[in-house]
Formats: structure tokens, sequence, C-alpha cells
């Protein structure tokens, strides 16, 4: 069956305005893309975020809006969570799936990666960064004081899901039977629901909480993007095993304590990249160590599992997206990674991704996951944070 050729940039822009919702609830105004039209019909945290930093190419004022209804959503002291619902609650059958409180709740009670302070930085236009936001201000000190469990600031999690990787295999030794995409997980959600989701509350009663690699690179980079000391290093200090040549997940209270080297291998390592001040000697070794080996090298840019890692699957199954992080490649992993290839100067690598991507997407659309040996669509249709290929294409 032939497939119709599009364009990257009238794709993007028609996808992202297809998706864009706008109106008033609750006594506050929104206006954003939601990431699928069937599969996910509120806002997402990180996927607004992504959805600007594209929209921005074009329409400055929309990119600004979508970032702003983020800040609509914040509580008095300064949490955004996971999931806005504007528009309407939850039904029932996603009420026991979803991490809130109650249906009356306007937002989920967890986070996603923080990186609104960063995509501000990235795609609001006419000179007020995030620094002058006293919403993303507040923001930013909530998260200091509620998932800063140590002095060095790094954030530590209670939920899979809250790391943006949801079903990752690099959480199954830390919550066992209740790790994400397992039966028993809404048990997981249960037990937090009763510790209020505080994560100090969560730890203090002897349940796993992670220091997560890709959650402290967004942090990093959003904690420089509002003008604050970088927490690179300390992220290098705690997470990063030389000998190795990987970063590793700090947790404790793990189900089945891994050590690092034995856990499965998943594109986070590779996250760090994207740190301006990451040293070039760890950059130049993850490249070579670990992107270019075939285990990653050989997938569409960029599997979320090494090829081959007994953990790897992109099998479709009765439980459907819980598998989505266990092997299938996502386009905003590597429009991450891509930041630091070319500041590394390999841009003739970011260079061939692209265009492995690009025909993919090609052939079959603007898809939330596609499999990581032949590239096909998976997951939701219409996926806005995919769009992300076109501003990769665009440099």
């Amino acid at each position: 069956m032939a497939h119709a050729v599009i364009d990257l940039g009238p794709a993007a822009r028609a996808l992202l305005d297809a998706n864009w919702r706008e109106g008033t609830y609750r006594g506050r105004e929104y206006a954003f893309s939601v990431p699928s039209p069937r599969s996910y019909p509120w806002q997402w945290y990180w996927d607004s975020c992504f959805h600007a930093i594209v929209r921005a190419r074009y329409d400055a004022g929309r990119a600004r809006a979508e970032l702003e209804t983020l800040l609509h959503a914040a509580g008095p002291g300064g949490f955004i969570g996971h999931t806005i619902l504007w528009g309407h609650p939850l039904d029932l059958g996603r009420a026991l799936r979803y991490n809130i409180a109650s249906r009356r709740d306007l937002m989920t009670a967890t986070i996603q990666p923080p990186l609104l302070a960063w995509a501000w930085q990235l795609a609001v236009q006419g000179g007020d960064g995030p620094v002058d936001e006293p919403g993303i201000l507040r923001h930013h000190a909530w998260l200091r004081e509620h998932r800063a469990l140590e002095d060095d600031g790094l954030l530590w999690l209670i939920q899979p899901d809250e790391s943006g990787m949801d079903a990752s295999p690099k959480f199954d030794h830390v919550w066992g039977r209740l790790a994400q995409g397992r039966l028993a997980f809404p048990l997981l959600i249960a037990r937090n629901r009763r510790l209020g989701f505080d994560a100090r509350r969560v730890a203090a009663a002897g349940h796993p909480v992670v220091c997560e690699v890709l959650t402290n690179v967004i942090w990093s980079l959003s904690e420089q993007a509002v003008g604050r000391p970088s927490p690179t290093p300390a992220l290098l200090e705690r997470l990063w095993d030389a000998r190795a040549g990987r970063f590793f997940d700090d947790v404790r209270g793990a189900a089945r304590p891994t050590p690092g080297p034995e856990r499965p291998a998943t594109w986070d390592t590779l996250a760090p990249l994207a740190l301006p001040d990451l040293p070039d000697d760890i950059g130049h070794r993850l490249v070579e160590e670990v992107l270019l080996a075939p285990r990653f090298a050989a997938g569409v840019p960029l599997p979320a599992v090494a090829l081959d890692d007994p953990t790897h699957s992109s099998r479709e199954t009765w439980w459907g997206r819980h598998r989505h992080w266990r092997g299938p490649s996502w386009v905003n992993s590597t429009w991450l990674v891509a930041r630091g290839l070319r500041r590394l100067g390999y841009g003739a690598l970011v260079d061939e991704q692209v265009a492995r991507l690009t025909a993919v997407v090609q052939r079959e659309g603007f898809r939330e996951y596609y499999e990581a040996r032949t590239g096909r669509g998976m997951g939701a249709r219409d996926f806005g944070w995919s769009t992300l290929l076109w501003d990769l294409a665009e440099g």
C-alpha cells in the first residue's frame, strides 16, 4: 500500500493545530494541544513543553499560551501535576489508574520531568525569561522543598510514571510486582495515595524512592534556565559510574536491589548528553561506547532499551501501551540527545538520525512510538511530541 509523502513542517503545524483546545474550566483559562485526540484528551505536563518548543517555530503566541496554561493549573505552593484534567474530570475506570486523591481534583498528584523553565527559555519570545515568571519560580521552590530529599538538590521520584519512562524495565527491580505495566501497579498508586503522594512520607515508610537520571537531566536544564546553580556536578557525583561508562539511578528501598551494571541497558544513560555543562570526555565516551554500539545504533533512533538486552520488547500486548518504554523508539529521546551530539561535533550523526526518522514518519505518520527495528508505527496516532522531528531537522 502506498503512503503519502508528507512535508514535515506543514504536517507538524497541521497536527498541533488540530489537537489545539482552549476554553475556561473552573474559572481558569486553558489553551494547549492534547498529545493525541483519542488516547490523551487532557494536558500532559512535559508533552505541552515539547509542543510549545515546536510551535514556537511558527506561532509564538500559542507557544507561550500552552506554557502559561501549565502555570494556570498550579496549586498555591507551585505544584504542577503530571496531567491536568481541563474540561471534564476522569471517568471511573481511569480514576483507578490515575494518580488522584479525588475525582474532583483538577490535576494528578504526581510530577513529570520538570521541563517548564527550560521549555520557556527555548520557546517564549519577547525578552522575559523563565526567571521573570513568578509561577515558574514557585514551581521550582515546590520541587526543591518536596522532592529534593538530600542536600545535593537532586529530585527523587515515588512512581515510575513520574520519570516519563513509565514501564521501563529499569524500574522492575525497584518496585517488583508493583512496577508499572504489572497487574499490581494500581496497588502502588493506592499506597502512595494513602501517603498523600508525599515523597518524604513514602521514604520514611521504607517504600522505594528513586533519584532518576532523565528527571535530573531535565531538572538541571530547568534550574540553569532560572539562573540557579547547576545540579550537573551533583548528578555526576551520584549517578555516573565511570567504570561502567553509564549513568544509573540511585535507589532507596528497592524491592529487589540490583547493582548498576546488571540493570537493563536503557536509553536514559544517554540523556545527560543534553547538558551543556557535561564534561566533554564523558560525552564522547557515551557516544562512542553506548550510542554507536550496535545495540543502540542498529535501531530506529532511539531505542528505549538496547536491542540485545533481555528485557527489550516491542510486542503489542493485552495491556497495550504499558510496554511502550520496553523497546520501541521515541522521537523526543532522539531530539534531546541530539542537542549534545551537535555540541560535541557529531553533526553528521544527527543528520543520519534525522534522515532515518524522517523516512519512518513519512511512512507511518506522527505516532506515539515506533518499533525499534522496523520503524512500524505503534501507540497513539497524531501524537504531538513526535513533531519534534521538524525542530530536529531544522536544527
